[in-house]
């Protein structure tokens, strides 16, 4: 069976305060977007041998880390402890950026308790698959729905973020990421934790001509100040005339939303990977 993860992006992204444990409380708003990787798990035969329960078979884009530290693999063994699970051959094609806040290895990891559940008719729920999920990524219970969502505590407090400007069907993205690598440890400690004046879910139902004045995503003070290039492709996204543009997470991808399809994107950003898309 094959199941086709999607990526995020966020619409702001506010660090609101530090929690007890170290984490921080945040709120945004995830929008799924049509860019996906491919999944696809079956049975692994009796004599086959393997060391491991779930096998994984990575191809397109390049992970870092070895097979365990995998999110795939981390959702298989996660729900073996408590279901019972054939070993199984799993098989993952990349197409979503990693290090690019686009939340591939959450969707990845998300997909992958879905798939286990309905092949092996494992009848959880919606509710019970985001608690496992959301025990593997501060994001991962998002992509078990992938609607769009307004998220607090460290992003897997979801409520809806319906809204008639929030809906952004017929616009065209585009994405970029520069062959850079964002700590996001460090990102977190630029960052001084402070309530918005103005939500981030109440200013995506405004129109999106007042989002570029408004919505924040507060890791782009710091990031921007240790990688320029970032806030250059986030300035020139605007010169392309995208009618707004943001950094997705921590970076360092970011994100341009036309109303049209530009023209010379390619041509514009040589030194990145760029994806143009219709939402």
């Amino acid at each position: 069976m094959t199941v086709f993860p999607c990526a995020k992006i966020n619409l702001g992204l506010n660090v609101v305060s530090k929690r007890s444990d170290g984490y921080h409380n945040l709120e945004t708003v995830f929008y799924p977007i049509p860019l996906f990787d491919v999944l696809e798990i079956h049975k692994m035969d009796h004599d086959f041998p393997s060391n491991v329960r779930c096998d994984i078979k990575l191809s397109g884009m390049a992970i870092e880390g070895n097979d365990e530290s995998n999110l795939v693999v981390k959702a298989y063994n996660l729900l073996s402890e408590d279901f019972r699970l054939p070993r199984i051959h799993a098989h993952l094609y990349k197409q979503i950026p990693t290090q690019a806040g686009l939340g591939g290895g959450s969707s990845d990891a998300a997909f992958m308790i879905r798939l286990l559940d309905e092949t092996y008719h494992l009848n959880m729920g919606l509710a019970e698959m985001e608690r496992y999920a959301a025990q593997l990524g501060a994001d991962c219970a998002f992509f078990i729905r992938c609607e769009t969502s307004f998220a607090q505590g460290i992003g897997d407090v979801l409520e809806p973020a319906d809204g008639e400007y929030g809906n952004l069907s017929g616009y065209h993205l585009v994405l970029v990421k520069p062959a850079i690598s964002v700590s996001t440890r460090e990102a977190y400690g630029e960052i001084h934790p402070q309530k918005p004046l103005k939500c981030c879910r109440d200013i995506v139902r405004q129109p999106i001509e007042t989002w570029r004045d408004e919505l924040r995503n507060d890791f782009e003070e710091p990031v921007f100040k240790k990688h320029p290039r970032i806030k250059e492709i986030k300035e020139a996204l605007y010169n392309k005339g995208a009618v707004y543009s943001q950094m997705t997470g921590s970076g360092s991808c970011v994100f341009g939303i036309f109303r049209n399809k530009p023209t010379g994107i390619a041509q514009a950003f040589e030194d990145s990977q760029t994806i143009e898309m219709e939402l």
